[in-house]
């Protein structure tokens, strides 16, 4: 299985293929949490992240600090004081894919860790948007639905996730695009997976 976390916003001209030793850089509740808020929301300081997350402030930038050194984020340099520092995520699609690390017992905890975080992030998206008020020229146009009785076979599952990558990329306005007024940030959360049949023999 192959997870793309977040992409940057502009589209990442680089991209990166996570080792192990940044999956375990990564793979902490909190550390993932502030990586999500500097993804979706752009820069921002320790104090104004630990007021959103309800943490302390030396404790988010001890984390900050920890992402920094693992290449996930960096600091915004000319902005800012001695004493308050804004941070940003670095410019780089990271590339997880689950198999480099299948026969390694070190990272499997890391690994599993940060797929169950991913996988409580895109439901708390969901749930979040579910439960705001938005007009109906965006409450009708959002949908939140599955297919479940497709048959397919490994290489047509990877085709499909394929085919929808490059709709999102047909979708994805350049670096150096000038935004429409009336846009708004769109998540596009797709999982798609094998399920076993459970049905009596």
């Amino acid at each position: 299985m192959t997870e793309h976390p977040e992409q940057p916003t502009p589209p990442a001209r680089q991209s990166r293929r996570l080792d192990a030793r940044s999956l375990r850089g990564l793979a902490h509740p909190l550390r993932m949490q502030i990586f999500e808020l500097l993804n979706l929301d752009g820069p921002s300081t320790a104090t104004r992240l630990a007021e959103r997350l309800g943490e302390n402030t030396g404790t988010v930038s001890w984390h900050l600090r920890h992402l920094a050194e693992h290449g996930f984020i960096e600091e915004e340099t000319g902005r800012g004081t001695k004493r308050e520092r804004w941070w940003r995520r670095v410019p780089v699609a990271n590339r997880l894919d689950t198999s480099d690390f299948r026969d390694d017992a070190d990272t499997r905890g890391a690994l599993s860790l940060y797929l169950h975080e991913l996988v409580q992030q895109y439901f708390n998206r969901v749930t979040s948007y579910l439960g705001e008020e938005w007009e109906n020229e965006w409450r009708d146009v959002g949908t939140v639905s599955d297919w479940s009785h497709l048959r397919l076979t490994a290489a047509q599952l990877q085709s499909l996730n394929e085919e929808f990558a490059a709709v999102i990329a047909r979708h994805t306005p350049a670096p150096d695009a000038e935004p429409d007024p009336d846009a708004l940030p769109i998540v596009v959360q797709i999982q798609s997976f094998p399920r076993r049949s459970r049905n009596a023999r």
